[in-house]
């Protein structure tokens, strides 16, 4: 195919790169400098773009940082879903290895952390990062639904253990990438497979 002919496609690909590399700079001020320090100034520098830019795909910051938020989360869930899906065809596997990727890289991460909790501090200031939040969160905990039903869990208790379940693994995460010499990963991950066997043994 001649440089001619390849041309067109790559225009029409350069939009989606554009917008991309300015959710990955936004993410990466928002973990350096948080919230406060995600200006549009700061996030074109970071990606080497133009002010204009921020503005013409995604009309201002504001609309910018929700991007990013929404990506960094599908980029998480990407990784859960790999994980279970390595995890081969047992439930009591595929719930593991669900809740066990929280506790290795990429999401046991200390960029990623401080990314997420420049997130977290908009959810009391902005209502469309609330909203955000619990719609991630309520697909988080019904995807654990899922999977404690597979492992024979009751439907009268899978939301509640479900709650736990993320309880304790953004716990144990948020130690983890804070002040990796308290514990382990290998600590984490036993924390947390020992209470998975407790409810799903149960079943209650």
């Amino acid at each position: 195919m001649s440089e001619a002919a390849a041309s067109p496609a790559f225009r029409r690909t350069e939009p989606d790169v554009r917008r991309l590399s300015l959710i990955e700079a936004c993410a990466r001020v928002l973990a350096r400098n948080g919230a406060a320090g995600a200006s549009v100034r700061a996030i074109a520098q970071e990606a080497g773009a133009s002010v204009g830019l921020v503005g013409h795909y995604f009309g201002g910051v504001d609309a910018l940082v929700a991007a990013t938020y929404e990506h960094v989360d599908r980029r998480v869930a990407e990784a859960l879903d790999l994980a279970v899906a390595e995890a081969g065809p047992a439930p009591q596997d595929r719930l593991e290895a669900f809740v066990m990727a929280s506790f290795a890289p990429p999401i046991a991460d200390t960029a990623l952390l401080a990314t997420w909790i420049a997130f977290w501090s908009l959810v009391t200031a902005r209502k469309d990062i609330a909203r955000q939040h619990d719609e991630q969160y309520a697909l988080y905990r019904a995807r654990l639904e899922a999977l404690l039903g597979d492992c024979g869990v009751p439907v009268s208790a899978r939301r509640r253990h479900a709650i736990a379940v993320t309880a304790l693994v953004d716990g144990l995460w948020l130690e983890l990438c804070l002040s990796p010499g308290c514990f382990t990963a290998g600590e984490a991950r036993d924390i947390a497979r020992g209470f998975l066997a407790s409810i799903t043994s149960s079943g209650r």
